[in-house]
């Protein structure tokens, strides 16, 4: 089973400018061919062969976790007490230099190292209510910071995304 994980990515302005950097439009990642290893380049040229991609990251501190991350797990992207959008994870990859580039946050920002390519985003809208409906989920909650969903969890919000 993919695992789940929600990740905010529409709340704060940084997140909103990054997002319109590679959330609403897809990147053309040959431009960033210099930053990557080659074994990066030739998976994200494999699942998005086309060239370009979405992507979002997430912080060094969460290293260990988005070491389990695999291809065709989900992610929820989040902000505004809303699941903004839903998308497969490509591939995902450790590159600060990539995200730097990619996102050119201001100077003393905190910054991803962990970079994920999307496949298969799409435009939810779903309030956070409906989620919070699901089995083993907390009305009131409002999912700061990266989450990774059990087993149950990720069922159900996979099920609820099918419906």
């Amino acid at each position: 089973m993919a695992q789940v994980f929600i990740q905010p990515s529409y709340g704060t302005a940084d997140a909103r400018r990054y997002g319109a950097a590679s959330l609403d439009q897809t990147v053309e990642f040959g431009e960033f061919a210099d930053l990557l290893e080659p074994p990066d380049l030739a998976r994200l040229t494999a699942l998005h062969p086309g060239g370009r991609a979405r992507f979002w990251g997430a912080k060094d501190k969460y290293d260990r976790r988005m070491d389990t991350v695999t291809t065709g797990d989900v992610v929820l992207l989040t902000g505004r007490k809303h699941v903004q959008a839903a998308a497969e994870v490509g591939h995902c990859f450790r590159n600060p230099g990539f995200a730097r580039r990619l996102w050119t946050p201001d100077p003393g920002k905190c910054l991803f190292s962990n970079v994920y390519s999307l496949r298969h985003y799409r435009r939810v809208g779903l309030p956070y209510e409906e989620i919070w409906a699901l089995p083993g989920f907390s009305a009131g909650d409002n999912f700061m910071g990266l989450r990774f969903l059990d087993e149950p969890k990720s069922a159900a919000v996979i099920g609820l995304l099918r419906s």
